[in-house]
């Protein structure tokens, strides 16, 4: 991502590499010093995880095959004063693979993104409204 992204244009390209399965080009999307927090993230998740290499080392072993992710359908997204900041209200929409049961997942997100690349990454959605994910 160039420096020269908005947080929106950073926020569209994280959407395409999610949807993409593309874990690397996700990371990449952080500063070396980037945070993700997922303070409801339940067992198995970890509440904190710093740096772009632990996000690449966590996101390279989380199994997603047991979803297929069809859509991050953004209901809305909140521009704050401070220009870095965004809150993004979305639904990761698909199925489980082993049975076909949809998969619909709301969940609200915060990213501090400057100079093109994300700084802190809060997501509020509990692992146990994610049927089929296994962490362990």
């Amino acid at each position: 991502m160039s420096e020269t992204a908005t947080p929106l244009e950073v926020l569209e390209r994280r959407r395409e590499v999610l949807l993409a399965r593309d874990m690397d080009a996700f990371a990449d999307l952080f500063a070396a010093d980037g945070v993700i927090e997922m303070p409801f993230g339940g067992p198995g998740l970890p509440a904190r995880l710093e740096g772009r290499e632990e996000i690449r080392a966590f996101s390279a072993k989380v199994d997603l095959s047991a979803l297929e992710i069809s859509d991050l359908r953004v209901r809305d997204v909140h521009r704050t004063t401070d220009p870095e900041v965004v809150i993004v209200e979305l639904t990761t929409v698909g199925r489980v693979a082993a049975t076909g049961e949809p998969l619909e997942v709301p969940c609200i997100q915060v990213f501090r993104i400057r100079d093109g690349r994300i700084l802190l990454f809060r997501d509020y959605v509990g692992a146990g409204s994610v049927p089929g994910l296994d962490l362990d």
